[in-house]
């Protein structure tokens, strides 16, 4: 079985609907064909940072970006360091 994928529009639009449209979280899952864990999810991924919540492919949060960053750093230095 496939594993379903929503785009980031659609997750927004959801948790919309569950959060501000004041109705429980298991009405907006029956109209969209979503598990109710999912929707719940999306809303703590959502609430925890709203401007990069759901990243597409090929983008990341600043935080990985500086990760990815000091890591090509730390082997850049140990190379250094080991024609020293």
């Amino acid at each position: 079985m496939l594993r379903r994928v929503f785009s980031r529009e659609f997750k927004l639009e959801a948790v919309k609907l569950g959060r501000d449209q004041g109705v429980t979280v298991v009405q907006p899952c029956r109209g969209r064909e979503v598990a109710e864990s999912a929707l719940r999810r999306w809303m703590r991924e959502t609430m925890a940072d709203p401007r990069h919540a759901f990243p597409a492919h090929g983008q990341v949060k600043p935080e990985q970006q500086e990760l990815v960053r000091r890591r090509r750093e730390v082997t850049k230095l140990e190379a250094e360091c080991d024609i020293l």
